[in-house]
Order: C-alpha cells, then structure tokens, then sequence
C-alpha cells in the first residue's frame, strides 16, 4: 500500500508541475504532496502539508528551477 500511495503522489504531483505559475499554486502543489507523502511514511499530514506549502511558495525565491 505504501508504494501505491507514494507512486500516485509522485503522479499527482509530476501532471500539475507543468501549470504552476504563481506561488499560491505552487503552495498548494506542495501542501498536497508534502500531506501525501508523509502520511504515506507514517508522519503526521498536516506538518508534511506546512512543510510542502512553504516549499513550493518559496521554491521560486530559492532556485530558478520553479520558474
């Protein structure tokens, strides 16, 4: 079940990349992976999605990559 959920997030998250173009977006994208991804390891969701949404609101301050 882990790999399943891990798998649809990695999918999840790979089909919205392409059409992120602001930071509330790319918030969000995390928040939603980062709450995956942790319940899927067995942590707590909502620090994963704290933790994504700050990732992916200030991805683009960090690196070109989120551009």
């Amino acid at each position: 079940m882990f790999k399943i959920r891990l798998v649809l997030a990695c999918v999840a998250v790979a089909g919205l990349s392409a059409c992120l173009d602001n930071d509330l977006e790319r918030g969000l994208a995390g928040a939603a992976a980062g709450a995956v991804v942790t319940d899927a390891l067995g942590g707590d969701p909502v620090t994963g999605a704290i933790v994504g949404g700050a990732a992916g609101a200030l991805c683009d301050e960090v690196t070109t990559a989120c551009r």
